[in-house]
């Protein structure tokens, strides 16, 4: 068990939600919504790509968010996993989950077992709707991976943002092209390759940007993520760079000369600019 944060001591905590919390999104907001001050997350880590991979889910949070693997608990025993609970949380009384939560060998106990397991108090929070979509993980990344971004930043309750560090492009950009940073993204789920209206986070400072994600068709044939700042020019940038995409603006495709692929990168700026005006 990894713990991402030293506010509370285990014994200190006496309110527990259970889950994978990939997203941090409304449904979870829910259940976090329960926890008592002296609350904290039990994040199930299944080291796949996510929307918020390990620490990053902390940094949309209040309270303690703490890593178990899903691997430390996979062949436990429902009676088990609850005593195992019980040991590293002495004072708990509370345990929040979703309506949809299974637990133990091969999940075969549900969120009603958990009541009848635990001598304290659990909260099971129902299935929460917005615009009669049901707010899940999965239906998030399916959104994201065929480019309805604005629909799965209504799921999120925020825009969807990927972390990366910067490296070297092709070279080709800032001579013939436009200048652009090269990021270099590990596992956050990717959206969809093509053109998108973005901000972009620099050193704590936002800047409006249209990004790029996939492969470089009219060049190299290379996969990049890509972020050029709409009218503004930083020297040097390193480091961690987040892009925050606000809306879909094209498919990627391939253009015969790179003029051609020069006249539809500003026609994207342009329309970049745009949705960044109504924000």
């Amino acid at each position: 068990m990894k713990r991402f944060s030293t506010i509370l001591k285990n014994d200190q905590i006496d309110s527990l939600a259970i889950g994978g919390f990939d997203g941090l999104h409304l449904a979870h907001q829910k259940l976090i919504s329960h926890l008592t001050d002296t609350g904290a997350l039990i994040v199930i880590d299944k080291k796949t790509a996510s929307l918020t991979p390990k620490g990053h889910r902390c940094s949309y949070l209040k309270q303690e968010c703490i890593f178990l693997s899903f691997d430390e608990i996979r062949d436990l025993s429902a009676e088990s996993f609850i005593a195992f609970l019980k040991n590293k949380f002495i004072n708990l009384k509370k345990i929040v989950v979703g309506y949809d939560f299974r637990f133990g060998k091969c999940a075969h106990a549900n969120a009603q077992d958990l009541k009848r397991l635990f001598e304290g108090n659990v909260v099971i929070v129902e299935e929460v709707f917005f615009e009669g979509v049901s707010v899940h993980s999965r239906i998030i990344r399916d959104f994201l991976r065929v480019g309805k971004i604005k629909e799965a930043n209504r799921l999120l309750g925020r825009n969807y943002e990927i972390i990366g560090s910067v490296i070297k492009g092709q070279g080709i950009g800032a001579k013939k092209l436009f200048p652009t940073l090269n990021l270099k993204v590990e596992d956050f789920l990717i959206p969809k390759e093509g053109v998108y209206a973005t901000i972009t986070k620099i050193a704590n400072k936002s800047y409006p940007s249209a990004s790029f994600i996939g492969k470089r068709l009219s060049t190299d044939g290379n996969f990049s993520i890509e972020t050029h700042l709409l009218d503004e020019e930083l020297e040097v940038v390193n480091g961690e760079v987040s892009i925050i995409f606000i809306e879909h603006i094209r498919d990627n495709r391939k253009f015969d000369n790179l003029e051609l692929l020069k006249k539809q990168i500003s026609e994207d700026f342009e329309r970049a600019r745009i949705i960044h005006a109504l924000l």
